[in-house]
């Protein structure tokens, strides 16, 4: 098929490569734009900061390192386009900067439900979010910083180098890689970890008696009734289903980048399309990840989308027939017309002839 069309096998590779990454990039605009009016909606959110935080990241990281990684990957990449020396400089510094920034408010983030969930009656053992996010501002910073300190781009006739994986931190860059990606994973462990572990033992621990409540009876039937399933469920999985989500996601995306930037600048430079683009896919996955797992986001979405989206005739008539609706109506005094002051002494009349007249007849 490629040799019909005129295309060889790398061409349609980059060029499907391309597309992956363009349905990437529009994503993560579209999901980090959307979960930000959610959050600025929704009230009573409790990390919102760090989900703000989050989003404005990943909406930084589509607007600037990922059209550079569509347009001036270099080859086999994405793109042709020649960057010079100041850009150059300037696209190492973006991603030096922004992958870490990215990844340290993923692990303030992990922190913060930590704290929330493991000790929710210790509100002075948590440090404001502003002073954590100014941190990870710091260190993002500084070690964006460390990619000024690396070689300067090669003159026109070789490939400029312009990533952090292409030689752009030079001998910086475990140094990078360690502070950037193992720190914020062990820290993101450490808190999911943490949370499961509670969210187990507390699913594990039988519930308490009420009070006032009768004792079971010995009978058959009530043995019977608390004889254990067939094929019990643990009640801690689904306490395993966010730590086990989020863990995932993140080393799904960021271990492959993390191993790139550890392994020597030739190897590192022929894999650095593919798995830069894994990296970047992670800005998509946030907003699906950190958003609709959340109840009072889920239901901001749903209010919203009731506003936006017309009633139907058929659901408002469905609606009459709900069982709350339906004791309501029969509630209701009957609707019927009202006796005017002459007709009520008429009625009240005829009714004490017709007792008159059945007590004569009992007599």
């Amino acid at each position: 098929m490629a040799n019909a069309t005129g295309l060889s096998a790398p061409e349609v590779a980059a060029s499907m490569g391309l597309i992956l990454a363009a349905l990437v990039e529009a994503a993560a605009l579209l999901g980090n734009g959307a979960l930000l009016v959610l959050v600025l909606r929704t009230p009573g959110l409790r990390d919102a900061l760090y989900l703000v935080h989050l989003c404005v990241v990943d909406l930084l990281a589509a607007a600037s390192i990922m059209p550079l990684g569509l347009l001036a990957a270099p080859p086999p990449g994405l793109g042709r386009v020649r960057l010079g020396p100041a850009p150059c400089r300037a696209a190492r510094f973006l991603s030096a900067a922004l992958l870490p920034a990215c990844t340290l408010g993923v692990a303030a983030l992990g922190l913060a439900r930590y704290r929330l969930i493991v000790h929710p009656l210790r509100p002075g053992a948590r440090p404001p979010p502003s002073l954590v996010l100014t941190a990870v501002w710091a260190a993002a910073g500084l070690l964006g910083a460390l990619s000024l300190l690396g070689p300067p781009p090669a003159p026109p006739p070789a490939p400029a180098r312009c990533s952090v994986l292409a030689g752009g931190l030079g001998p910086f860059r475990p140094l990078w890689a360690l502070l950037a990606f193992a720190l914020p994973a062990l820290l993101l462990l450490g808190a999911y970890g943490s949370i499961f572990l509670v969210a187990r033992r507390a699913a594990l621990r039988p519930p308490r008696p009420a009070r006032g409540s009768r004792p079971r009876s010995d009978s058959l039937d009530s043995r019977l009734s608390i004889l254990p399933p067939l094929r019990p469920r643990p009640p801690w999985g689904k306490a395993a289903l966010a730590p086990a989500l989020a863990v995932g996601q993140f080393a799904a995306c960021w271990l492959p980048y993390g191993c790139a930037c550890l392994a020597p600048a030739a190897q590192a430079a022929a894999a650095e399309a593919a798995v830069t683009w894994i990296a970047y896919s992670a800005f998509a996955a946030h907003p699906f990840l950190y958003g609709l797992l959340q109840r009072p986001v889920r239901r901001t979405l749903g209010r919203l989308a009731r506003r936006a989206l017309p009633r139907s005739p058929r659901a408002c008539a469905s609606r009459a027939w709900h069982p709350r609706a339906l004791l309501q109506h029969l509630r209701r005094p009957p609707e019927g017309p009202a006796l005017g002051p002459s007709e009520a002494p008429d009625q009240g009349r005829d009714l004490t002839e017709r007792e008159s007249l059945s007590m004569s007849e009992a007599t």
